[in-house]
């Protein structure tokens, strides 16, 4: 599994992240849309999932991200990684 970060950004006043995951086979793609409470999409082949934060949350805030946005995106991409892999576990 890969996972990048697609977008990030103020919508509608609230942050979020869009995520691509690739290299997913289509049973675990099928069991994210059906599991994940975030809101989730097909593009392609790619999975994408956009999640929103309250503004407190929002892993990109600080003036250290904003500084050092290459180390914070990388973390960020690295921890969905983890989360979506924990999860698939249950499938």
């Amino acid at each position: 599994m890969i996972v990048k970060i697609l977008n990030y950004g103020d919508e509608d006043n609230r942050k979020f992240i869009e995520y691509g995951i690739s290299e997913l086979s289509s049973d675990q793609k099928n069991y994210l849309i059906v599991n994940l409470d975030e809101e989730t999409s097909i593009n392609d082949d790619l999975l994408v999932i956009k999640m929103y934060f309250e503004s407190k949350l929002y892993p990109f805030q600080s003036d250290v991200a904003k500084v050092r946005l290459d180390d914070y995106i990388a973390r960020e991409e690295l921890e969905m990684a983890m989360f979506l892999s924990s999860f698939l576990e249950d499938m």
